[in-house]
């Protein structure tokens, strides 16, 4: 009895945060091909089942994943100049992908962006309209500099 509560003090609960940063984490240690649900809840020591109140299937917690990536960038600030920003925003992309390759080619199409992806592209377009680009010539820069990266 006593071990059993022991055991229960020391475990470190579960919440949503904790299941998609041990996903990030094990996808960028071992290739996205590679996470299940049931390796996903092997390396945090919970049950396979108990993942599904957290993220009701892989769908969503690939679409959390890839919004944590998301957040890793920094936005361009609008307190620099926009080719300054735009350029550190670039830089940050490339070491967040660097560091997260099984995010590349799913970063762009997921069907529910989160928080983070938001955030991002919302700065990405506040920055070039401040600049002075139109909202053609915007689409237009944002869409060249994710090409390139």
């Amino acid at each position: 009895m006593a071990r059993a509560q022991a055991a229960t003090e020391t475990r470190v609960p579960l919440s949503k945060e904790r299941v998609l940063h041990a996903a990030v984490a094990l996808a960028a240690r071992d290739g996205i091909e590679s996470l299940t649900m049931r390796k996903l809840a092997d390396e945090l020591g919970v049950g396979a089942m108990s993942l599904y109140y957290y993220v009701p299937n892989k769908e969503q917690l690939i679409d959390g994943m890839v919004d944590i990536v998301f957040g890793e960038i920094e936005p361009p600030s609008t307190d620099v100049d926009w080719k300054t920003a735009m350029r550190r925003r670039a830089i940050s992309t490339r070491d967040a992908l660097n560091r997260n390759r099984w995010a590349v080619g799913l970063m762009e199409g997921r069907t529910t962006p989160g928080p983070a992806s938001l955030r991002l592209r919302e700065a990405i377009l506040r920055c070039l309209r401040e600049a002075g680009f139109s909202i053609e010539m915007t689409i237009q820069a944002y869409s060249v500099q994710d090409a390139y990266i």
